[in-house]
């Protein structure tokens, strides 16, 4: 059976992210997450999960976005609700939705570098197929992967500000360090997203934070 919230569990803690990053990228960014941090940083999400790792940076970076603005204005600024980016145990439905999106999206990142051939896109397709997933999330990940890049689609698919948060998270856990290709596709996302640019280096910040944390 089909479990996206496993699949996203795996695709954040089995070191996919990283074979997908280096193959796209190759050099310096293969170690993106790879290391001895990132490897903690990975096993936290196989312990609390994948969804709640990257719920977590995300409404990590919101809460500090939204203390900023209201500093500088000298108002007071509702913070977020945690359930608006990790869904209530008995939300089936919406961690599922919620963990296909995230999937999707680490998934959009790793392609954004653009440089990758046939002997690389291979390598990655071989990682996929040796990850410990049943048949059905395994052809989701190669079908997924085999799509052009999407920017727009992946957009739409976000139903509110807080998952679309949630998705710039996910694919930041991708592709940090960004390479120049990388970078405008995170700006292009961003734009598609409708972040606010203080939100976007919050998110940056809560991601790196995560890492050296590891």
């Amino acid at each position: 059976m089909f479990d996206p919230q496993k699949m996203l569990n795996n695709l954040v803690g089995s070191g996919l992210a990283g074979g997908l990053a280096g193959g796209l990228a190759g050099g310096a960014l293969a170690n993106a997450l790879s290391g001895k941090k990132a490897k903690k940083l990975a096993g936290s999400a196989l312990k609390v999960g994948g969804l709640a790792l990257v719920g977590g940076l995300a409404y990590k970076a919101w809460q500090h976005h939204q203390q900023g603005k209201a500093a500088m204005s000298d108002k007071t600024v509702a913070l977020p609700n945690e359930r608006a980016f990790i869904p209530a145990g008995n939300d089936e439905e919406g961690t599922a939705a919620l963990s296909l999106l995230l999937a999707r999206s680490m998934i959009a990142a790793a392609k954004a570098d653009g440089q990758i051939d046939t002997a690389e896109s291979q390598k990655i397709l071989n990682q996929i197929n040796v990850l410990d997933l049943p048949a059905e999330d395994k052809a989701f990940l190669f079908e997924e992967y085999a799509r052009p890049l999407d920017i727009a689609t992946l957009a739409r698919d976000v139903d509110t500000p807080e998952h679309a948060a949630e998705v710039y998270a996910a694919s930041m856990l991708m592709v940090d360090p960004p390479s120049p290709p990388e970078q405008i596709y995170l700006e292009k996302l961003a734009r598609e997203l409708h972040l606010d640019v203080g939100l976007v280096a919050e998110i940056h910040s809560a991601v790196q934070t995560g890492r050296t944390a590891a």
